[in-house]
């Protein structure tokens, strides 16, 4: 895999500067999603492990964040002028229409989340996982009247050995789909040099809640990682990926956390509040081809 990521290391790197000479750039990322009530289609894991189905459980608490929490959570971003990356299950397209006007007519920038988060990549072959992907290409240009899907995000995290080479094939501007650095990376692909811009596994609401933690604690983190990010983007950018679910952080109990943390985080100089677009962007033409761009391999 050491072919797939090139390694330079942190401090050998050249300057990075975000537009405007801002030290940190911060991109917001609601997962808004779409769970099947009875997947057709199982593939490794179990949607629903609460047996026997229907587990009512964990389809409720999903179906309220498109029902409730996401208008929650978009109030809560237009407070603050937050210009959100939508990681999307492109089901929400279909099945909750409002939803998907609502970030239209918000300008969100759309990070492709596959279709269902209860149909997974893992284990298909290459053939079948370049339909999957190619459909959600041809989905979007559809539903926008003809735009090229800016990026992607595997299903629930899911992915194959194939999927960077198919993203990268299929025209998808960057990936999301690694989190192993603080800085925009490349990704080798067999068609070229594929972008990709840090999501966040630790500043993760749903991560936050597997751990049995709330909200104080998770709105400590995200303040202690932008001060952190913040005094190292000093030197050379940053960027702080705050991944959100509204079935999880547009509940009632937890919003006023979310709205406190971004409160704080916005409340600086020199942050760049931008979306994987546009990190991607700036990143491929003023940072990382000088330095970092690999030969089309592996």
């Amino acid at each position: 895999m050491m072919d797939r990521f090139p390694f330079v290391p942190l401090p050998e790197r050249p300057k990075l500067v975000w537009p405007e000479g801002k030290r940190l750039a911060v991109w917001v990322l609601p997962n808004i999603e779409h769970y099947e009530y009875r997947p057709e289609f199982v593939n490794r894991r179990n949607a629903w492990p609460r047996m026997p189905a229907p587990d009512v459980i964990g389809y409720g608490v999903r179906d309220y964040g498109n029902r409730v929490g996401v208008w929650r959570m978009l109030d809560c971003f237009a407070r603050h002028g937050i210009k959100a990356t939508v990681s999307l299950n492109f089901g929400v397209i279909e099945h909750y229409p409002e939803v998907w006007q609502a970030l239209r007519e918000r300008g969100d920038d759309i990070l492709c989340h596959g279709f269902y988060n209860t149909r997974y990549l893992w284990g298909l072959s290459e053939e079948d996982e370049r339909a999957v992907i190619r459909d959600c290409v041809e989905t979007y240009a559809r539903a926008t009247g003809g735009e090229m899907l800016p990026g992607w995000f595997g299903p629930a995290v899911s992915g194959t050995f194939n999927t960077a080479d198919i993203v990268k094939e299929l025209g998808i501007k960057y990936t999301a789909d690694y989190y192993h650095d603080d800085q925009p990376t490349l990704v080798r692909t067999k068609h070229g040099a594929l972008p990709c811009v840090p999501y966040s596994m630790d500043i993760n609401d749903a991560q936050v809640y597997r751990w049995q933690s709330e909200g104080v604690e998770f709105a400590r983190m995200i303040r202690d990682a932008f001060d952190t990010l913040y005094e190292e983007g000093a030197e050379t950018g940053r960027v702080l990926a705050i991944c959100l679910h509204p079935f999880l952080y547009g509940q009632p109990h937890r919003i006023k956390y979310l709205d406190e943390a971004l409160g704080y985080v916005m409340g600086h100089e020199g942050v760049w509040q931008a979306t994987g677009s546009e990190i991607a962007d700036w990143a491929m033409r003023e940072w990382l081809p000088s330095w970092a761009m690999p030969e089309a391999g592996p």
